[in-house]
């Protein structure tokens, strides 16, 4: 090696730009025929040598010795870490999914103050440690966030979760790969069920049907711990309601029937309570799906209370109201209230019941 030494101290005295393009080429290839160990004393020459000509080079030059050193054994650190650094994101970006040579700290600075595009290469980086995920949670775009999930060694705190479903809420474009993210815990997932279309609300339920019940519990006390302080707004004739459903209870004769009788009498508030209470769910949710006709929602509350299907016909119908063909839809509704299995309608339930906070 002292006749490499000798010779590279020999080439850096050239100046040219083209001699320094070739002496760079050079002293890599040098570098990866020698193939230097972590204590070796040469691996710092060749360091501050390609360092020093990184600098003087133009991207593309950049961009090939970074390729090069991407999955380097024993890497020139000083040298990776410029290249990671590099504004050029062709030079930057295979140091910073592949180099072994690129620290958690380095990681963690450039999340801070490095743009999408550097923090894209970073979401495709094997087992990102979650203090790095955070940080791309926080200031990254809807694409990035994207390839995030689509790595599946990446590790994410509980509060970059639930960082990512809210923004999931507001960027409609990013739910179809919050959704499908296999790592999002269940009780963040039936979040999304009342945000997305209805095709993804299907995997929703996919996902609850396979929770095992040991888990259950867990999702539904971390469900409870992120919506205790969220706060419902009842309607104006909530205690009038309140107080007719509470009678009917007393007299035994809350039941499916008399849902149907408050819909038809327009009491669309004492509904709401009875209908929470019977299967379970939440005020704000039972106002949620009737104010938005969600029919599919209906049919899992209704499965989940042990109604018929002929009662969840006549109250989809009812909800429904002067829409054109509601016996068509509701019958259509009805075909998928069989298929459903009550277990996973009274799991779904349950991570709603969870958010009367």
């Amino acid at each position: 090696m002292k006749q490499s030494a000798a010779e590279l101290m020999d080439l850096a005295k050239e100046k040219s730009g083209e001699h320094r393009r070739e002496l760079m080429h050079r002293v890599a290839d040098m570098y990866f025929q020698f193939g230097p160990r972590v204590d070796d004393p040469e691996l710092a020459l060749f360091d501050d040598v390609l360092s020093q000509l990184a600098q003087e080079m133009e991207s593309r030059v950049r961009a090939e010795l970074a390729n090069r050193m991407a999955l380097a054994r024993t890497p020139p650190v000083r040298l990776i870490r410029t290249l990671a650094r590099d504004e050029i994101i062709d030079v930057a970006s295979p140091i910073l999914q592949l180099s072994r040579a690129v620290s958690e700290e380095d990681l963690i600075d450039l999340a801070r103050t490095r743009g999408d595009a550097h923090l894209k290469a970073i979401s495709r980086r094997s087992n990102l440690p979650a203090s790095v995920t955070d940080l791309i949670v926080d200031r990254a775009g809807e694409s990035t966030l994207e390839v995030l999930l689509a790595n599946a060694s990446a590790n994410l705190s509980r509060e970059a979760h639930e960082r990512l479903v809210d923004r999931a809420v507001e960027h409609p474009a990013l739910q179809a790969a919050v959704v499908r993210y296999a790592k999002l815990p269940v009780d963040l997932l039936n979040e999304m069920y009342f945000v997305v279309e209805a095709r993804m609300r299907s995997v929703i339920l996919q996902r609850n049907a396979q929770i095992k019940p040991e888990e259950l519990d867990e999702a539904l006390r971390q469900s409870r711990d992120r919506l205790a302080s969220r706060k419902t707004n009842h309607p104006p004739d909530f205690a009038r309601a309140e107080k007719t459903v509470k009678a009917a209870e007393v007299r035994g004769t809350i039941s499916p029937n008399v849902l149907v009788g408050f819909l038809r009498s327009g009491d669309t508030t004492a509904y709401l309570i009875a209908i929470s209470k019977l299967a379970g769910t939440d005020f704000e949710t039972a106002r949620t799906i009737h104010e938005r006709r969600e029919l599919d929602a209906l049919s899992i509350v209704c499965k989940a209370a042990g109604f018929d299907r002929a009662i969840f016909i006549t109250m989809a119908v009812l909800v429904l109201g002067r829409e054109n063909n509601p016996m068509g839809r509701a019958r259509e509704y009805g075909e998928i209230y069989e298929a459903l299995p009550r277990e996973v309608a009274r799991r779904t339930v349950r991570f709603w019941g969870d958010r009367r906070g």
